[in-house]
């Protein structure tokens, strides 16, 4: 810091209790003229310390500006008196005890209460207790940690919320894959079962109709199916055909389709002459047209045994076996589906 005092005064007022460096250092009362002698430029022991002045940091600025000036004085190790007079030599005091007081006044911070440096805080308005407890000492970085805490905290949200997300996604997907899985082997072996369900069904049904077979015959052999249940045509008196027709020579042999009772045998009109076996079910089986006829009414009969022959008698273009089913001796149905019922086939 520049000063506005004279290097060298002209005139002080010679004190001898007055230390050198309140001369310098203090800038009140009047300039005097000033003769140093020995004696007052002599140290005065035990006494000397750097006044402590009032004012903050430009007070103790001037405390150490007295000094350096004493120190620039000191340099030289003399100084000039008034004119006239021989020049006397200066004894300093240990400066190394006035430095380290000046170093300890700045470093101290006074009644001021300045900071100690730069690494200070600027202040610590907002610094919570908690703060305090993570060893943050500046109000400023403990917001800033705050805001990073909390934009880590956000961060890990996301990405927790995403992760859970994904999770969830895939857990879903996996459980759709599974049940799809699921549904389609259930559904193989919904097919499997029902498929093997419908071959023994198959089976069991061939088993029965292979053993019926055996005790259920067609009517005649060598023939020719000519007319089908149903069909329409003025030839017959009802309007429609009632019957299947075995087309055969007059005089091929006629067998017992099941074993059962003769409960008609002879002449019935358009029919020709006629047999009717009954079975035990009650179902009733019409052998018409014959040409003659072997059983007598109540005779018992097994399948295969001869009951008639072939022949073209009643309303007839030619000779053929019409036979007529007539379950518990109501109307007539398809012989057709009742032969195959019970494992024949025409």
């Amino acid at each position: 810091m520049a000063s506005n005092r004279p290097a060298q005064p002209t005139s002080f007022a010679p004190d001898e209790t007055q230390s050198i460096g309140y001369a310098y250092g203090n800038d009140e009362g009047p300039w005097e003229e000033w003769n140093p002698t020995a004696d007052s430029v002599r140290p005065v022991r035990g006494r000397h310390r750097v006044s402590k002045q009032r004012g903050g940091g430009l007070a103790r600025s001037s405390t150490v500006l007295g000094v350096g000036v004493i120190a620039a004085v000191g340099a030289g190790g003399m100084a000039t008196a008034a004119p006239g007079k021989p020049p006397v030599s200066i004894s300093l005091p240990d400066l190394s005890s006035v430095t380290e007081s000046a170093k300890a006044l700045i470093s101290d911070g006074g009644e001021s209460g300045a900071p100690k440096g730069s690494s200070t805080p600027l202040t610590t308005a907002g610094l919570t207790s908690a703060d305090a407890a993570q060893g943050s000492a500046d109000a400023g970085e403990a917001l800033r940690a705050r805001i990073m805490q909390q934009a880590e905290s956000q961060q890990d949200q996301v990405d927790t919320a995403a992760q859970e997300a994904a999770e969830t996604a895939a857990a879903k997907q996996a459980a759709e894959t599974a049940a799809k899985q699921q549904d389609a082997a259930e559904a193989k072996a919904a097919a499997a079962k029902k498929k093997a369900e419908e071959e023994a069904k198959a089976k069991a049904e061939a088993e029965r109709l292979a053993k019926l077979a055996k005790s259920y015959s067609l009517p005649t052999s060598s023939y020719t199916l000519t007319s089908t249940f149903g069909e329409a045509g003025s030839m017959w008196s009802s309007g429609y055909h009632t019957g299947l027709d075995f087309a055969a020579p007059t005089g091929t042999l006629i067998k017992a389709i099941h074993g059962g009772t003769i409960t008609e045998a002879g002449w019935a009109g358009a029919y020709g002459y006629r047999t009717v076996l009954t079975l035990d079910d009650g179902t009733e089986l019409w052998f018409c047209h014959q040409s003659s006829i072997s059983v007598t009414a109540g005779q018992k009969v097994t399948t295969g045994e001869v009951i008639g022959r072939v022949g073209a008698t009643g309303n007839v273009t030619g000779p053929h076996l019409h036979l007529e089913v007539h379950p518990g001796g109501g109307d007539s149905i398809d012989p057709m589906a009742w032969l195959r019922g019970k494992g024949l086939t025409p």
